[in-house]
């Protein structure tokens, strides 16, 4: 998800901290767990209402607390949020207290009326997810008609005037579509894409052989740096998600809006400028964090203030230093910018962050050397949402054999025909 975006629905250049008040300046809020997909890929493993959710009372009163702590904006998901009975009351409430509302979704439910009314409530921009090209999206969004639903959704945002753009989590099923994938969305009049791993949350940790491996992005890199180059040209700004690149040779044209910035990664936002709010009122410092380590308190018991500025587990990006890093990462020459990368993606790996084998620039250290980092399923997940498992590294080199089911059985994993 993107961390920060703006009008055109692409990644803002981060303020520098050390000129800059630590606030909930965007917020990832999680209206309902309820959902009318069942994706194979699912963090928060999205289907069925949580056994208690916000109220539409209770929401709007969230939203009065984010306006006084300064949010900007607010990403509204599910689960689907267009699901909460209270939905486009919320998306009123955030555009009268001058924060921009944004919505991800997958599109099913976006019908012509829906997004009219989302429009006239004032939400700004609709980001439809789209995992690849019709049969890879169908696979993995696990119904028949999905893909053409999300196509049509993004019709539907344009025409009621809405901002429409897309995002896309890479994994071994769908990076052979990214190229397709890429004019499809352009010629849908798509005009921001956000491009992240699949991390291995949720019901993605149940099929570990559908992750990227961690040599892949030596391919996989430079044609999504490519396709930002294409989309430069024409009209279609490629964003990376936060566990995406970092400090390869294409990492400034990947994080920049104009390449011309070099901009780079800058560290974990979680509880800097980032919150996420869980349908129940659980809050973290970020929504893909695992709620069962990084949960910092509900809003049915303390305001958003309270556990922004007293809870331990939404500062843990604030005091970071190199101190907390561990394996390849404490002794990377980026360790003191990056300080580990994406904390969710490197805790679902290896059980804690400071240390993340997605990382561009480690692939490409690796295989100077003639070797390349494997991860290895070694426990599975427990089946809670943002649940995971844990993995171990093989160093191996960079010529062995690729295990065979790393190639084939993603498929059989997940299932080959789609519900209908």
């Amino acid at each position: 998800m993107s961390l920060a975006t703006d009008a055109r629905g692409g990644a803002r250049r981060r303020l520098p901290v050390a000129r800059t008040t630590l606030h909930p300046r965007y917020v990832v809020w999680e209206l309902t767990l309820r959902c009318d997909h069942a994706c194979t890929h699912c963090g928060s493993r999205a289907g069925v209402a949580r056994e208690r959710e916000l109220s539409t009372a209770e929401a709007l009163s969230v939203v009065d607390e984010l306006a006084a702590m300064g949010t900007g904006e607010v990403i509204l998901i599910g689960g689907e949020a267009y699901l909460h009975e209270g939905f486009l009351d919320v998306v009123s409430a955030l555009r009268e207290h001058d924060i921009t509302p944004v919505m991800t979704t997958g599109g099913r439910g976006v019908t012509p009326e829906l997004a009219r009314a989302m429009a006239q409530r004032g939400m700004a921009r609709v980001s439809v997810s789209v995992d690849g090209l019709e049969a890879t999206h169908d696979l993995m969004r696990a119904r028949r008609g999905s893909f053409a639903g999300a196509l049509e959704a993004i019709a539907h945002v344009r025409a009621a005037g809405m901002i429409a753009t897309a995002n896309t989590n890479v994994n071994r099923l769908n990076a052979p579509d990214l190229e397709a994938l890429y004019e499809a969305l352009r010629d849908a009049g798509v005009e921001a894409w956000q491009v992240q791993i699949t991390a291995p949350l949720g019901r993605a940790a149940d099929r570990p052989d559908m992750m990227l491996q961690p040599y892949d992005l030596l391919e996989i890199v430079p044609r999504i740096a490519a396709l930002k180059r294409r989309g430069l040209r024409e009209g279609l700004l490629l964003m990376p998600g936060n566990n995406l690149g970092y400090f390869g040779p294409e990492e400034g044209l990947l994080r920049s809006q104009d390449p011309a910035h070099g901009d780079h990664f800058g560290g974990c936002q979680a509880g800097r400028f980032v919150l996420g709010i869980e349908s129940d009122g659980a809050v973290k410092g970020c929504p893909s964090l695992q709620t069962a380590s990084y949960v910092g308190g509900s809003l049915l018991d303390r305001s958003i203030r309270e556990i922004w500025d007293g809870a331990p587990e939404l500062a843990f990006a604030r005091a970071r230093t190199t101190d907390d890093l561990w394996g390849y990462c404490a002794s990377c020459p980026y360790a003191s910018t990056c300080l580990g990368g994406c904390t969710f993606t490197a805790h679902s790996v290896l059980g804690r962050p400071g240390n993340n084998p997605y990382c561009h620039f480690r692939a490409i250290d690796h295989a100077r050397r003639g070797l390349r980092e494997r991860l290895e399923a070694r426990d599975a997940a427990q089946g809670a949402p943002f649940d995971h498992g844990l993995f171990e590294i093989v160093v191996e080199p960079l010529d062995a054999p690729e295990p065979a089911r790393l190639a084939r059985e993603a498929l059989v994993t997940l299932g080959r025909r789609p519900a209908r």
